[in-house]
C-alpha cells in the first residue's frame, strides 16, 4: 500500500512539473522549447563549434562530392582455394 502511495505521489509530481513547463511555454511571448542543441548557443557557434552530429553530416557531404560513383567498379572476388594441408 505504501508502494502505491509514493507511486501515486511522483505521478503527481511529475505531472505539475510538465504542466508548469507547459504553461511558462504557452504563455510566455514566442514561448518556444528552449533550443538546448549546440548549434543553438550564439558563442559556440562563434567559435565554430558544432556537435559531432553537424560536424558527421559536413564530413559526409565533403566524401560525398568527393566521390565520382560513375568510376566505381565492384570488386571481383577472389575464389577459395582448398587448404592442401587438410
Amino acid at each position: 500500500m505504501d508502494f502505491i502511495k509514493i507511486l501515486i505521489l511522483a505521478v503527481i509530481l511529475v505531472a505539475l512539473a510538465f504542466a508548469g513547463f507547459a504553461v511558462t511555454i504557452l504563455l510566455r511571448k514566442g514561448g518556444k522549447f528552449p533550443n538546448t542543441h549546440v548549434s543553438g548557443n550564439k558563442h559556440l557557434r562563434k567559435e565554430g563549434i558544432t556537435c559531432a552530429q553537424t560536424q558527421d553530416r559536413i564530413e559526409q557531404r565533403k566524401a560525398w562530392e568527393k566521390t565520382n560513383f560513375r568510376e566505381v567498379r565492384p570488386v571481383k572476388p577472389n575464389p577459395v582455394k582448398p587448404n592442401p594441408e587438410k
